[in-house]
């Protein structure tokens, strides 16, 4: 099963909106991380995360 790891957190409320989320994953995957922005809606927030494989136990 994949997982997602946070890897950093951009304010929604930003003067900048998503810019800063969407600069920070464009360099993350420049350097080879599979980075992507998501939007948590409970926490107003854009989140950088990255896919974690979860051990089956």
């Amino acid at each position: 099963m994949t997982q997602q790891l946070v890897i950093e957190s951009f304010p929604a409320g930003g003067p900048r909106g998503h810019w800063p989320a969407d600069e920070f994953a464009a360099e993350q995957r420049a350097a080879g991380v599979a980075a992507t922005v998501v939007m948590d809606m409970d926490a107003d927030a854009f989140l950088v995360v990255v896919p974690q494989q979860r051990d089956g136990g």
